[in-house]
């Protein structure tokens, strides 16, 4: 079947396209806020309906949260599923938005037109690029382009609780050969890119205990333990002198990037300066001998989130704490246990405590890396129709966060994602006047037609 009509449709119908996503965009859909729970619904009903009007077998599944949207559509060829989420973050500071977050409208901006709401990044604006391109595919062919089941997600944005016993009772159903996944952006928003590893996370929140009660520090200081002073001196010991985590068994499972990844990303000329400028800093932190394209997407890291106790208000008071609070985190790589760094941690600061501490467990848990196989030609694929349709090679990325949908599809259904998307670095998701670039949208439903063509 002919890719040119179907581009030339999806050129002519833009205008239609973009109202269709307004639709949505209207619909606050704020998962995390009990108040919004009938519009979440409501935008679940909606994408069903619409799933329904492409010829999909649709409906909004009820969870203990928000509906899931699942669509299944026979075809030949391989089994596809896409996975977007339809929630949104709150608008919160209201004051800074420039108009009603609900409200959506082109803004021209120097950069180029923008489309202006709360979603219209993240992700409303990237799922409606994949339906869009199967709309034009099926307005000029007939059928939609090949087997696909749809998967859409109402809350995302508030921890996704229900995804994964959803995902457990109705594996059967939602297994697939690959996954699409449109929740990622462009690198340095501009070179399409197709994210192969993501880190995953372990996270631990503490305290540890000295005196019964606070202490003036004049009666007892010198001679009393202040558990600040031990929590810094232990947390003070987490990296070495050339950046690397001391925690024993840390690097337990770390594979070396391959040559062939690490010279791709060279390729990418990364401009670390101008990241690190970009937000006040001037030199690389973390491992010294790594790239800093390597620090941020193949390396784990240990971070403190957060450190108090004692008197924080206005003025002073001379006290020796009874009590100092940490919150810790780990971004971790393929081959390495969240568990295990979890354990190893809470073992490393027990260790060193002195004998008038102790120390009380609050929150320890975590989620894998995820590695994706590029060895499957799919991947090559869909590389080279992203660059098609960019003008320029598209590459494989890594990413710094965590997106555990992709590890969840690997781990429960069995099957690797590719993460593909159109977003930019100035998109301000999760922050007051979030856009997307009717650019990113234009070429984002291309796009998906191009790599529907390439893996039917």
């Amino acid at each position: 079947m002919s890719l040119d009509p179907v581009l030339a449709r999806i050129d002519e119908t833009l205008p239609e396209a973009t109202e269709r996503l307004f639709d949505l965009l209207r619909i606050p859909s704020i998962s995390t806020d009990p108040a919004y729970k009938a519009d979440c619904a409501r935008a679940a009903d909606w994408l069903a309906d619409d799933l329904r009007g492409l010829g999909f077998d649709a409906s909004a599944r009820p969870t203990p949260g928000h509906p899931m949207v699942v669509g299944h559509c026979e075809g030949e060829g391989r089994h596809l599923l896409f996975y977007g989420h339809y929630d949104v973050q709150p608008v919160d500071p209201l004051e800074l938005w420039h108009r009603d977050p609900f409200d959506p409208a082109i803004e021209e901006t120097p950069a180029g037109p923008v489309i202006r709401a709360r979603g219209a990044s993240d992700d409303k604006g990237q799922l409606m690029t994949f339906l869009e391109a199967c709309r034009a595919w099926k307005h000029v062919h007939g059928t939609l382009p090949g087997r696909l089941t749809i998967f859409l997600e109402g809350e995302e944005e508030s921890g996704s609780p229900s995804l994964v016993p959803f995902m457990e009772a109705n594996a059967a159903e939602l297994r697939a050969d690959l996954a699409l996944i449109c929740d990622t952006g462009l690198f340095e928003s501009s070179r399409p890119a197709i994210t192969t590893m993501l880190r995953g996370l372990a996270k631990a929140e503490f305290t540890v205990h000295a005196a019964r009660r606070d202490l003036h520090s004049g009666m007892y200081g010198g001679l009393a333990r202040n558990p600040l002073h031990v929590l810094s001196r232990i947390l003070g010991a987490m990296h070495d002198e050339t950046g690397r985590v001391t925690v024993p068994g840390f690097y337990d499972g770390v594979r070396e990037l391959p040559d062939a990844m690490r010279q791709q990303w060279q390729s990418l000329s990364f401009d670390h300066a101008k990241y690190l400028g970009d937000v006040g800093l001037s030199l690389p932190a973390g491992e010294a001998d790594r790239t800093p394209l390597e620090t941020i997407w193949s390396r784990p890291t240990a971070e403190v989130n957060g450190l108090w106790g004692g008197y924080t208000g206005a003025g002073f008071k001379t006290v020796l704490p009874a009590e100092a609070h940490a919150k810790v985190s780990f971004r971790l790589v393929p081959g390495q246990d969240p568990e295990a760094i979890g354990a190893g941690f809470k073992a490393w600061v027990e260790a060193q405590l002195p004998a008038d501490c102790s120390v009380t467990w609050h929150d320890v848990d975590g989620s894998p890396a995820g590695e994706m196989d590029i060895a499957d030609p799919a991947f090559e694929s869909a590389r080279t129709a992203l660059g098609a349709e960019w003008g320029r090679p598209a590459s494989y990325v890594g990413c710094g966060g965590s997106i555990p949908i992709a590890g969840f599809f690997q781990s429960i259904l069995g099957m690797d994602a590719m993460l593909i998307g159109f977003g930019k670095d100035d998109d301000q998701i999760h922050s007051p006047n979030e856009k997307y670039d009717v650019e990113s949208f234009h070429k984002g439903i291309r796009s998906w037609a191009r790599i529907l063509a390439a893996l039917r």
